[in-house]
């Protein structure tokens, strides 16, 4: 490949650079992933960046899967390709973007960890009634309740919880609006940490949850404290925020099987978003399937019970 074709890859950084300050790290992230195209290209003998094709970036994304690149990866150097095209469309470079239709391979989907009832309720019975502790409890009870995202949380104001009404309001993506119930625990907690909160909070912050400075929670902030208070319950999985999201998602699923009930509490767009958590109810009944039906039941090494009786054309 030509010398000032590849120039054309440092102008791109020196933009993201200066223009988009970008961090140093993703600068790093693009250029390791261009220089990966620039390779194929050279391996392909196509001269100029107005030469590569849409056809020729298909075979490009098949050839990393071909060699066994997660579908996540391909994805990030067509993004990479993309972001570059199009800053060569700009500098009129090139006509078109010729990755804008090369799609990547799908990734598997990866169910959600998830914890039962019961080691929930573990997590959530935080010891201490130091100020801290009140307002973690309040926090651990609030995501676990109402199912929020960690920005969600971060983001309630005094003026959006309703404890009589034993509802709060949150701004979701896509800046929608939604007021979710607030159990009965939760509400015993959030009391308490109002109650509270004066102690901690600076007189002008509006924020439900605040820190020793009296400013809002950052998410940063919250996501320490849940996984300190996760290796004092010795929680077998690694707890963050967002889990405490899955479990209420598929609690609720495994109790009402009310798909569309569950998607509006939890605010996707898009009810496939929301499906996942359908195979996580599976996989609850699967597991009790396998520990009560008669003919589930396994042997060691996985033979079936019944594996070694003969049947009817046996006898």
């Amino acid at each position: 490949m030509l010398s000032d074709q590849r120039a054309w890859i440092e102008h791109f950084l020196g933009h993201l650079a200066s223009e988009r300050r970008l961090s140093g790290h993703t600068i790093d992230a693009y250029a390791r992933d261009l220089t990966k195209l620039v390779d194929f290209m050279d391996a392909q003998e196509i001269p100029t960046w107005a030469a590569l094709s849409n056809w020729q970036l298909r075979a490009y994304a098949a050839r990393a899967h071909r060699d066994g690149l997660h579908p996540r990866s391909i994805a990030r150097r067509l993004s990479a390709a993309r972001s570059f095209f199009g800053y060569l469309v700009r500098e009129g470079v090139l006509d078109s973007d010729p990755a804008a239709d090369v799609q990547p391979p799908k990734a598997p989907r990866r169910l959600p960890s998830t914890m039962d009832a019961d080691q929930v309720g573990h997590l959530l019975a935080i010891g201490g009634e130091d100020d801290l502790a009140v307002r973690d409890r309040a926090m651990l009870e609030l995501l676990y309740s109402s199912g929020l995202r960690l920005a969600e949380l971060t983001s309630v104001d005094l003026t959006d919880l309703d404890l009589a009404d034993a509802t709060v309001r949150v701004t979701g993506k896509g800046a929608r609006t939604r007021v979710l119930p607030v159990g009965r625990q939760a509400i015993d907690a959030l009391s308490a940490w109002l109650a509270r909160r004066n102690r901690l909070a600076d007189g002008d912050e509006h924020a439900v949850f605040v820190g020793r400075g009296g400013r809002r929670l950052t998410p940063r902030a919250v996501q320490l404290r849940i996984a300190q208070w996760s290796r004092r319950a010795g929680s077998q999985v690694p707890v963050h925020p967002h889990l405490l999201r899955h479990c209420f998602a598929s609690h609720l699923l495994e109790s009402s099987g009310d798909l569309r009930g569950v998607q509006e509490l939890l605010g996707h767009a898009d009810i496939a978003t929301t499906q996942i958590y359908t195979h996580l109810d599976f996989q609850h009944l699967a597991q009790i399937y396998d520990r009560a039906h008669p003919r589930a039941r396994r042997r060691r090494g996985g033979e079936s019970r019944e594996a070694g009786k003969p049947g009817p054309d046996k006898e």
